[in-house]
């Protein structure tokens, strides 16, 4: 049986990996995060499962927190973030305070604990401005260099806590004695994700019967990878021995605009209303999509779930829990105007 430990264990991704460890089989579990706002629930309804499960809620930007973890591990997986575009334009302060905080102590308990390998979260926003200012390939690969367009922008204050956390793990590891993987992720989305995301925003704006709709940043691309193979991805990640110390994209390769994407969730939604085009976020980037050939040849990794797929039972899980009566616990759409004059 694998010891595994999941830092971010109640947010999208991580909960997402402890339902595919429990169906697995062969891990003993433990979950350690701030909240889990009702995943618990969602993911592992039957509470003979909960039970299996170790849990620790506390905050693991503070470092009494770590006090509460066991000293070994075979594997920890370095889910804990603040994420969320809208968060970095409202509260990019905080963005930078929790998640440097989370990479420092989360080091500093691994240099003290007995951990065999950690995967290390981060994202393709790492390199969103490289393609954007400078003429390099999309779909991306993990070996072009990372760049922020505008350090005075909040924007990218999540892409420098994510870079900073990149290097940080790589070069700890040899020292500290753990082998540490780092996984880039493009656009994971599925039921349950929370509603600081694109598509739960559109579910909710057409829920809420917006007409005409306005697309904002319709011409933009994106690559949308369903949840299960985000998390397919960073297992494999994870437990391919030749995998320790490299980088990897764990995504989909399709890119698709925001048009499509909208008027997909439309389609789905039943809308028959007219459409308009409206701005986008500040910073955000024109086009994305990674190039995943280095976790297929390293990691025998292949996406299973096309987009269109995975959107329909996304949009109808938010469906449903509008149609319940149900409304979010957090944030939900924010237009790009209400950042217009932030930055």
């Amino acid at each position: 049986m694998a010891k595994v430990l999941i830092l971010g264990g109640g947010g999208f991704i991580g909960i997402n990996i402890a339902r595919r460890l429990m169906d697995d089989g062969g891990y003993i579990i433990t979950l350690a995060d701030k909240t889990y706002r009702g995943r618990l629930e969602e993911y592992f309804p039957d509470p003979a499962e909960r039970e299996q499960l170790t849990v620790i809620e506390d905050d693991f930007s503070q470092p009494a927190a770590y006090e509460r973890l066991d000293d070994a591990y075979d594997h920890v997986y370095m889910m804990a973030a603040i994420v969320g575009v809208n968060r970095t334009l409202e509260h990019p302060e905080e963005v930078i305070r929790v998640n440097t905080a989370l990479t420092l102590y989360t080091l500093e308990w691994l240099q003290r604990a007995r951990v065999g390998r950690v995967v290390f979260a981060s994202s393709s926003e790492n390199y969103a401005a490289t393609t954007d200012l400078f003429d390099y390939p999309i779909p991306t690969p993990e070996t072009v260099p990372l760049c922020v367009s505008d350090v005075q922008h909040p924007r990218w204050t999540y892409a420098l806590t994510k870079m900073h956390g990149e290097a940080a793990f790589l070069h700890t590891g040899p020292t500290a004695g753990f082998e540490a993987t780092v996984v880039r992720y493009q656009n994971a989305f599925g039921p349950a994700m929370g509603f600081r995301h694109v598509i739960p925003h559109l579910v909710q704006r057409f829920w809420e019967g917006e007409d005409p709709f306005p697309i904002y940043g319709a011409d933009q691309t994106r690559a949308f990878c369903f949840i299960t193979d985000s998390v397919d991805g960073t297992v494999r990640a994870m437990e391919t021995p030749r995998a320790a110390g490299g980088i990897y994209h764990i995504g989909a390769s399709e890119e698709i605009t925001l048009e499509t994407l909208s008027k997909t969730v439309g389609e789905l939604m039943g809308f028959r209303g007219t459409y308009d085009r409206g701005p986008t976020y500040p910073g955000s980037v024109q086009r994305r999509c990674p190039d995943i050939s280095k976790a297929r040849e390293a990691l025998g990794y292949e996406p299973q779930v096309h987009w269109r797929e995975g959107l329909e039972r996304t949009v109808r899980w938010y469906r449903d829990f509008f149609a319940s009566g149900r409304r979010p616990d957090d944030v939900g759409f924010e237009p790009p105007q209400k950042f217009a004059t932030k930055g």
